[in-house]
């Protein structure tokens, strides 16, 4: 649907309040997604922002006035086509096609300054699609163990992180990234992985 996108934007306040005004909210609305990207943004001074999963647009749209460049990786062929054409005319915003745990790792190659990232785990959630369990730790080995310190990291859908087939459980992030990677906080708040350098400002949200 050509106007999808734009339909999907106007819920996006109404999908907030219902789920402000819900005794026991579990699943966050997009509207606070994009409030968090936003906020981790401005509290660690990052101008980089760098996404998987496109989808119809709505982060980038909602973020394009928050950074300086936006890099979003998706790996369907027909929602990239239609987001670089949506895009197209803004320099700052590059719409990269492929899979992300192959694209990310080259696109971070070119980095000279720490960067936001938002990762996509509702992939691993995906019924009767082929999916590669080593996607996040190959995305986060790239991101964590690159030259330049100071990414911060945001994984959405935190609660598809169930250990299906062997992949990881969100009860085992914390662990085993600060195993891998010492000097990083690790915490999860509506439903969002968030990955910081230790001793950083930490986002307070509404």
């Amino acid at each position: 649907m050509p106007f999808y996108s734009a339909y999907k934007a106007l819920g996006h306040y109404p999908d907030y309040w219902y789920w402000k005004l819900r005794p026991y909210p579990k699943r966050p609305p997009h509207l606070l997604k994009q409030r968090t990207v936003r906020e981790y943004g401005k509290r660690h001074s990052l101008r980089t922002l760098v996404e998987t999963g496109t989808y119809h647009g709505e982060m980038v749209a909602a973020l394009k006035n928050d950074f300086d460049h936006i890099f979003s990786i998706e790996c369907d062929s027909e929602l990239a086509r239609r987001a670089s054409r949506r895009f197209d005319a803004n320099p700052k915003i590059r719409i990269l096609q492929g899979e992300s745990q192959v694209v990310l790792p080259e696109l971070i190659k070119s980095l000279a300054e720490p960067a936001l990232f938002w990762l996509d785990a509702g992939y691993y959630s995906w019924a009767g699609l082929p999916r590669d369990l080593q996607r996040l730790p190959t995305e986060l080995a790239a991101i964590l163990g690159h030259s330049v310190r100071g990414h911060v990291v945001l994984i959405d859908d935190a609660d598809t992180l169930r250990g299906l087939e062997g992949a990881m459980t969100v009860d085992e992030l914390p662990s085993r990234l600060t195993a891998h990677y010492p000097g990083r906080h690790v915490e999860v708040i509506d439903n969002i992985v968030r990955i910081t350098p230790e001793h950083s400002p930490k986002a307070e949200l509404d």
